[in-house]
């Protein structure tokens, strides 16, 4: 484990949709382990990073360093800038998803704890994410790992005889 530069590393680009962001895996280059993430984000003008959700397993924290924008956090959406620090436990009121609704591009820090299993909500299209053997974030190879729609969901006993 040791310090790590952000300019030695290259940008892993991400783009589904109204999602569109850069992100460089600062903890993971730095070998810090499975112990505490931390990744540089970029949101361009206009885009959206990860859908709106929670972790059950891993609290998650935002540190805005430029730009400006918002974070949805429940039903509230709060402005961000340089110096806006965002808590997000692991619980439903730790749900959000940040927008760069200005004209330049939006740099934040997202650091979590890495704790395996884990289980991610995502309220907004009514699905959840399954982790065992790494946790989320993590370059590790995963025992279990899924995303499944909540109205799917069935009684412990279903097709047991």
């Amino acid at each position: 484990m040791e310090p790590v530069d952000e300019s030695d590393l290259e940008w892993r680009e991400y783009e589904h949709g109204e999602s569109a962001f850069r992100r460089k895996q600062l903890a993971a280059a730095a070998g810090a382990g499975d112990d505490l993430g931390c990744s540089l984000y970029e949101l361009p003008p206009g885009k959206r990073s990860w859908p709106y959700h929670y972790h059950a397993g891993n609290a998650e924290a935002l540190y805005v360093l430029a730009g400006e924008g918002f974070v949805r956090l429940g039903d509230d959406e709060h402005r961000v800038d340089a110096g806006t620090y965002v808590p997000c436990p692991a619980r439903p009121e730790g749900a959000h998803r940040v927008v760069n609704d200005g004209d330049e591009p939006l740099r934040y820090l997202a650091m979590s704890t890495m704790r395996d299993p884990d289980v991610t909500e995502y309220p907004d299209s009514e699905k959840v994410g399954v982790f065992a053997g790494s946790p989320p974030g993590s370059s590790e190879e995963r025992t279990v790992h899924g995303y499944f729609r909540t109205k799917d969901a069935v009684d412990y006993w279903d097709g047991e005889e």
